[in-house]
C-alpha cells in the first residue's frame, strides 16, 4: 500500500513540477499580470523566460548532466565471464507499440541493443529484463511484454531470457529483479541503464541486496566539451536539462526514503 501511494505521489508531483512545465506557467503568469498593469509579474515571467534563455544560450543542460553520467564508468576490459545482465525498462514506447502491434523504441534504445549484443557475447548469461506497466492507471501491454516482442525479433529466445512484469520504478526493479534472479555469492551481473540514470539505479540495486553488480552505462547525452552542447537541438536540451533535474530530485527523494544508502552513489 505504502509503495503504491509513493508511486502515485510520485508521479502527481512531477507533473506539476517539471522544470520545461513550470518554467512555461510562470512565464505565462508573469506576462498575463504585466499585462494587467502588475509590476510583481516581472519575477514570475524572469523566472520563467530565465530558464529557457540559459539553456539556449548555455551549455547548462550537459553542465547538470556530466556529473550524473561520468559518475559511473564500464570496466576498462570486459569481463571474462558474466552469469547475467539486468536490463531497467525505460527504453520502449508501449502505448506506440499497443497501438500499432509494432515494437516500437524511444531515445534510450541503446538499453535494448546493448542487451542483445552482451547475449551474443555471454551466450551462457542469463538476460534479465525488469518493467511493469508504466501507466499509472496501468494497461494491458506491460514494458516487459514489449521488450519480448523486440527480443524475440532479434532472435534473442529461450528460457536464459527472463521478464520482470510488475516493476513501475527503480526501487521496485531492484526487489523484484534480485527475487527472481537470486544472483549467488561470486556471480558477475551486470546492470544496463541510461548513463545520467546509473547513480541513482546503482544507489538502489546496492540497498535491495545485489552487492556485486557492475555497472554498464549505455545511452550517453553528452559529448566530453561544452561546445558540442550548442550542437543538440533546443528541444533535445531541454529535455537532457530536465531529466538531469529528474534524476537529482530521484536521488534527495530515495535518500530520504532510505532506498539509496549514499546521496549520490559512487563506484
Amino acid at each position: 500500500m505504502l509503495n503504491d501511494l509513493l508511486f502515485f505521489v510520485s508521479k502527481a508531483f512531477w507533473a506539476v513540477a517539471r522544470p520545461n512545465t513550470l518554467a512555461l506557467a510562470l512565464a505565462v503568469l508573469g506576462l498575463a499580470l504585466l499585462w494587467r498593469g502588475r509590476r510583481c509579474g516581472r519575477w514570475p515571467a524572469l523566472l520563467g523566460l530565465g530558464w529557457y534563455v540559459a539553456i539556449a544560450a548555455t551549455p547548462l543542460a550537459t553542465w547538470l548532466t556530466w556529473p550524473l553520467e561520468d559518475r559511473f564508468q564500464r570496466p576498462a576490459t570486459l569481463p571474462a565471464h558474466v552469469d547475467g545482465v539486468v536490463v531497467l525498462g525505460g527504453a520502449v514506447d508501449v502505448e506506440l507499440t499497443a497501438a500499432r502491434g509494432l515494437p516500437a523504441l524511444n531515445g534510450a534504445a541503446e538499453r535494448m541493443t546493448e542487451a542483445v549484443a552482451l547475449a551474443r557475447r555471454y551466450p551462457q548469461a542469463r538476460i534479465l529484463f525488469t518493467g511493469g506497466a508504466p501507466n499509472p492507471l496501468g494497461g494491458e501491454l506491460t514494458e516487459s511484454g514489449a521488450a519480448r516482442l523486440i527480443f524475440e525479433s532479434l532472435g534473442l529466445t529461450g528460457p536464459r531470457v527472463l521478464y520482470e512484469t510488475t516493476a513501475r520504478n527503480t526501487h521496485e526493479n531492484a526487489v523484484a529483479s534480485l527475487a527472481l534472479a537470486r544472483p549467488q555469492p561470486g556471480e558477475t551481473w551486470l546492470l544496463i541503464t541510461s548513463a545520467s540514470h546509473m547513480p541513482r539505479s546503482m544507489g538502489v540495486f546496492r540497498q535491495a541486496g545485489w552487492r556485486e553488480i557492475v555497472a554498464w552505462p549505455v545511452n550517453y547525452s553528452t559529448g566530453t566539451t561544452s561546445i558540442s552542447a550548442f550542437d543538440t537541438p533546443l528541444g533535445q536540451r531541454l529535455s537532457q536539462a530536465e531529466w538531469a533535474l529528474r534524476e537529482y530530485t530521484g536521488l534527495v527523494a530515495y535518500r530520504l526514503l532510505g532506498r539509496t544508502g549514499a546521496l549520490f552513489p559512487a563506484p
